[in-house]
């Protein structure tokens, strides 16, 4: 399974931004190229592997959305993008997240007290994003049934769970050993 997705994983290419090693790929980049084929196994195998007995789905901008909106159409769930715009809205939630690579805020719009969700992204690695989009939700009173990543690379996942009481469940583990992405286990 995900025989298009480990494929296209063993050719992505791999760029440095100071210290990490950071592989380009349609997954996590949206680039060079998201083909249906690869989006179609990424929401059949989220869509087995998770618990989508939901209100919605949950996913951060950027590299989020297009994993929501396939898994929205293999579901019928409907999909709140976490944001790096604030809006203002009633009951905006405003979420500092710290990366490997990056810093910033991040906007919660659209979800209420109660309500159960799935939290989906393309991938864990420094687990930054994750940790404070779960403590945000938790905060919340938003009921997180599930968390899904397509890829972990790295030791983020360890973190998020270890930080938020969470268990994120992932796809595939990868990680970039003299320049060139290793799958290191397909959980699938």
């Amino acid at each position: 399974m995900l025989e298009n997705i480990k494929k296209s994983l063993l050719e992505a290419p791999v760029i440095k931004k100071g210290d990490y090693d950071y592989f380009i790929h349609p997954i996590t980049d949206g680039i060079p190229l998201v083909k249906a084929e690869i989006m179609r196994e990424v929401a059949e195998a989220i869509s087995q592997q998770a618990n989508t007995d939901v209100d919605k789905i949950v996913c951060v901008e950027a590299m989020g959305i297009h994993i929501a909106t396939a898994l929205s159409l293999e579901t019928g769930l409907p999909f709140v993008v976490v944001r790096k715009r604030q809006y203002g809205l009633e009951g905006e939630v405003d979420v500092h997240q710290v990366t490997g690579y990056s810093h910033g805020n991040l906007y919660i719009n659209g979800l209420k007290k109660g309500e159960r969700v799935i939290l989906v992204d393309d991938v864990v690695s420094t687990g930054g994003t994750m940790t404070a989009v779960l403590n945000a939700l938790k905060a919340m009173d938003v009921e997180v049934v599930d968390v899904i990543a397509v890829m972990e690379k790295g030791k983020g996942k360890d973190l998020v769970e270890k930080n938020t009481g969470f268990i994120v469940k992932t796809l595939l583990k990868v990680n970039v050993k003299n320049g060139k992405v290793v799958i290191e286990e397909c959980k699938v």
